[in-house]
C-alpha cells in the first residue's frame, strides 16, 4: 500500500543520516526507499556499495574533523600561555 500512494502523491523523504555537510542518507516516511547523494550530487539508490562508501567517507570526515579540533585546542593553549 504504501508503494501505491508514493506512485501516487510521490515520495516523502527525509534525511536520516548526516554523512559529511554534502553528503547525506534519506529514507522515505512512507515506503521505506533509502536514496543518497552520489559524486555529481544527485540521488541515487542507497546500495550495499554506496553504503559502504558513506561508511568509509563518513570515518574519514570524522577523523579529520577531530584533527582540526585538537589542532584549534593546541593553537589556543599556545596562544594564551604567550
Amino acid at each position: 500500500m504504501p508503494r501505491i500512494y508514493c506512485n501516487i502523491f510521490g515520495h516523502d523523504y527525509h534525511v536520516t543520516k548526516k554523512v559529511t555537510r554534502h553528503v547525506k542518507e534519506y529514507t522515505c516516511s512512507k515506503c521505506k526507499k533509502e536514496l543518497t547523494t552520489n559524486s555529481n550530487g544527485d540521488l541515487t539508490a542507497l546500495t550495499p556499495n554506496f553504503k559502504e562508501i558513506n561508511e568509509v567517507l563518513e570515518k574519514i570526515h570524522a577523523v579529520r574533523n577531530q584533527r582540526l579540533q585538537d589542532k584549534i585546542v593546541t593553537s589556543s593553549i599556545s596562544a594564551s600561555a604567550v
